[in-house]
This record gives C-alpha cells, structure tokens and sequence, in this order.
C-alpha cells in the first residue's frame, strides 16, 4: 500500500492519478505548482526506481509540462526532483511568469505560501483535470475534500 509523505500531504492538493504518479497541486495560489510523486514506497531518487517506472515518470512529467506551459503561457517551466527535506520521490513542476513574485529566482523557500482560496482551487482543479481528462484518473471525491 502507497504511503504518502506527511508534508507532502499537509502542502498539496490530490488532483488525480496517472499510471505511476500522484498528480498533487501545491497549496500556493502565487503559482501554478504541482508535483507528480511516483507510487513506489521507500524511493528517494530517480535513479531508484526499476526502468519502466523511470520511463513512465517521464511520459507523465512531459504530458503535465506540456499541458501546464500551454494552458497557462508560461514564461519558463521549472522542473526539478529536490528532495532536500521531504526524502519521498516528487517532481516538481512550476509554472513561471517574468512577473511572478521571485522572477527569475527559484521559487523554493523564497516567499510564504498563500493557499487557494475555494473559489481559486475550484478553478485551478477543473481546468488541470479538464486539460488531463483523457490521461489522468480523478479522485471519487469532489475538490472540496482535498482542500
């Protein structure tokens, strides 16, 4: 049974499943951010998973980076495995503008979280599941009990 980093529950929103990968919305309304953390228990790093897992975290990571640099214009898209204070496997994919709040500075530890409002997450979750509809499996429940 998938066990789901404590943090990365408390910070992140379930937006729905791919094959391998949780697809998580981070609670920061200041970006579009979200995470894509493979099922797998006890895997800390890429290069730990078995090669078909590999293989599909990067069809899933391509798939989510392509819809969100479209869907949102994005002036650059930061994609990154830290991993410095959370251990679990999780890639991070940050949808970035020139004018956002830490342009062009990462945005990791730069400036608090200010959380979706329900309205905002509401939005932000259908046009992600919308986007993914035909490749991502959505949770039973609806947004509002992932808030």
């Amino acid at each position: 049974m998938f066990e789901l980093n404590s943090i990365l529950e408390r910070d992140s929103i379930l937006v729905g499943n791919f094959p391998l990968s949780q697809l998580r919305l981070i609670n920061d309304s200041q970006f579009p951010w979200l995470i894509l953390v493979p099922q797998r228990n006890g895997v800390s790093e890429m290069h730990h998973l078995v090669e078909k897992d590999r293989q599909q975290l990067m069809s899933e990571s391509c798939l989510l980076a392509e819809v969100l640099h479209d869907a949102f214009s994005a002036d650059k898209l930061n994609v990154a495995a830290i991993g410095n204070k959370v251990p679990q496997l999780h890639l991070h994919h940050v949808v970035r503008f020139e004018t956002d709040i830490c342009w062009p500075e990462p945005v990791w530890g730069k400036v608090p979280a200010v959380p979706y409002g329900p309205q905002a997450l509401s939005d932000v979750l259908e046009k992600i599941r919308s986007l993914l509809n035909d490749d991502l499996t959505l949770p039973d429940n609806n947004a509002e009990l992932y808030y």
